[in-house]
């Protein structure tokens, strides 16, 4: 009898075993940290179409310089970098990249990347305009990122815009999002207006002195020939005088 509720209990147990395996193998699997230090290059590498851009990174010697940040936690509120594609580069007009002398190219660069980390829903209340890494005698690069109807943001540079769907990497501190259009920094590409001529009246050779020394020819000055015909009338009439006294 013992016997046989022992194997009773050793089957139970068993059944028990399996049924929690089969539960676990069922139970969804957290989602995967990355391994790791974030790293933009390898992001965008993963990415697969984005070869322009890393090209232009590691030239201008951004993608060494964002990472050093990254990982030696240069700045705590992590950085976003919106990544064209390569497809976005060859809608580029002929000879704009080659155009570009080595310090815009950084500040190209630099205009696609923002001190800052967003997620999506962080977009909807990103206060414009939002800094950029770019800066320039004027101050820093901006962009105007707005949130659409259907929980995209569209962003833009001022002389292009784009609509953000896609990210590549959201995990904190770093953000990637790919944009099909190249952000074009209106402080590179802008259409710069010259200021408008002010108006003023050329003053007149020799001023307000001339002016209150009362040159010749003004309203208030007396013409040579009347001033010489009263010398000469004065004298007369002086020399009539003497002699009167004499006779």
């Amino acid at each position: 009898m013992a016997r046989r509720v022992g194997g009773v209990a050793a089957v139970t147990v068993a059944a028990l075993l399996a049924m929690a395996a089969a539960a676990m193998a069922q139970a969804p699997s957290p989602a995967a940290t990355p391994s790791g230090p974030p790293n933009v290059t390898a992001i965008l590498e993963k990415g697969g179409q984005y070869t322009t851009f890393i090209r232009l990174m590691k030239e201008t010697q951004q993608d060494t310089q964002l990472n050093s940040q990254l990982n030696n936690s240069f700045n705590g509120n992590g950085y976003t970098v919106f990544a064209p594609t390569d497809n976005a580069f060859n809608n580029l007009k002929p000879g704009t990249l080659n155009s570009l002398t080595q310090q815009q190219q950084v500040a190209l660069v630099q205009g696609h990347v923002l001190p800052q980390f967003y997620t999506m829903d962080s977009f909807q209340t990103a206060s414009n305009p939002v800094r950029t890494q770019a800066s320039g005698t004027d101050g820093p690069y901006t962009l105007n990122i707005t949130a659409t109807t259907n929980s995209n943001v569209n962003v833009s540079s001022g002389v292009v815009e784009v609509t953000v769907t896609n990210a590549l990497s959201a995990v904190k501190p770093l953000a990637v999002y790919s944009v099909d259009k190249v952000l074009l920094p209106f402080e590179l590409f802008g259409v710069k207006t010259a200021p408008a001529p002010t108006s003023q009246t050329k003053p007149k050779k020799g001023g307000a002195t001339e002016a209150a020394a009362g040159p010749a020819g003004s309203e208030d000055a007396e013409p040579t020939g009347a001033a010489s015909a009263r010398a000469v009338g004065w004298g007369v009439a002086g020399l009539a005088a003497v002699l009167g006294c004499l006779l």
